[in-house]
């Protein structure tokens, strides 16, 4: 059974940085596209950084140049690290692993973490 659980979400100031990491149980398939959402309040999920298993990465508009997602397979880790933070950024962020390799639709990732909560003051 796959699980994913993040951490390192917080409170921080605008322009500060943060970085949330992923870990999952151990039986992901490392084929399967993961990736970075975020939710706000009254807002729509939407995707923030997505890590394919050749390395591609893909991310939004919003946080190009800012966030960068990588993985330490040996550790079974997903990261995101957040510079430059804004408070347009404050959000529930969530991991996630799809059942298919990048690109993946977001109704393809299946498995999700139960999300770190990222608040950034101005």
């Amino acid at each position: 059974q796959v699980q994913l659980v993040e951490s390192g979400g917080g409170s921080v100031q605008a322009g500060g940085s943060l970085r949330l990491s992923c870990a999952d149980s151990g039986n992901l398939d490392r084929r399967y596209c993961m990736g970075w959402f975020r939710q706000g309040p009254g807002e729509k999920r939407e995707g923030v950084a997505i890590l394919d298993s050749d390395g591609t990465t893909t991310y939004g508009d919003s946080v190009k140049g800012r966030f960068t997602v990588s993985k330490d397979n040996a550790a079974n880790t997903l990261y995101l690290q957040m510079n430059s933070v804004e408070p347009e950024d404050t959000a529930m962020y969530y991991c996630a692993a799809a059942l298919m390799g990048c690109p993946a639709p977001i109704t393809a990732f299946r498995f999700w973490g139960q999300g770190t909560q990222v608040t950034v003051s101005s």
